[in-house]
């Protein structure tokens, strides 16, 4: 399957990453297929500077080269990257925005999970717009101000309304066949050219 390429020039790919496929390698000889082994395939200097889980389909960001790499884990680091993401979940709340901010951290007994600890977890904020509403499913458009592992996930299910399709912290009610959860778009500072990047994946559900 040839890879999504959205955008590269000398320093930056960015494509978009297909559900069900890993970011980076796993432990087994059954995991080392994953869009950085596929993207070095044809970019042999390509180097990984953020993750998508698993069955999160969506745009990655790649850099390449190992100098670009520290720039643009840094520009992540210092929060100087905007991400959107949709969801689909079965029902919500009557409002149309907000903000969550449980903070979250690994639930040692039971990896990968995690878990909202307001005592022990690091602070998680994620904004929420409604898109659409229909029966049996709502849209959202989801904004992390914080890069957790399964943030957006966690969130959705502290919030009472699991991602449809997520089969580590959905129920029965939400089972289907792939995980509704799409990155959208990235919008920051080109750290060569200093022009304002904003790269988009289209959303296939």
């Amino acid at each position: 399957m040839p890879i999504d390429i959205i955008f590269r020039d000398e320093y930056i790919v960015a494509v978009n990453k297909p559900q069900a496929l890993l970011s980076v390698p796993g432990l087994g000889v059954d995991k080392q297929d994953c869009m950085i082994s596929r993207l070095v395939g044809e970019i042999p200097e390509a180097k990984v500077v953020h993750r998508l889980d698993c069955y999160t389909s969506g745009i990655m960001l790649f850099a390449i080269g190992i100098e670009m790499q520290r720039a643009l884990s840094r520009i992540f680091h210092d929060r100087k990257i905007k991400k959107q993401y949709t969801a689909v979940v079965r029902e919500w709340f009557d409002e149309t925005e907000g903000v969550i901010k449980f903070p979250l951290r690994c639930d040692i007994d039971n990896r990968p999970h995690q878990i909202v600890d307001y005592e022990h977890g690091k602070a998680a904020v994620t904004y929420w717009q409604v898109l659409s509403r229909q029966e049996g499913s709502v849209r959202l458009l989801l904004k992390p101000e914080t890069g957790r592992t399964h943030q957006l996930r966690v969130h959705c299910l502290a919030m009472g309304h699991p991602i449809i399709g997520d089969g580590l912290y959905g129920n029965d009610e939400v089972k289907q066949p792939r995980m509704l959860l799409h990155a959208d778009n990235l919008l920051f500072q080109h750290p060569v050219t200093a022009e304002e990047m904003y790269l988009s994946a289209v959303c296939d559900f």
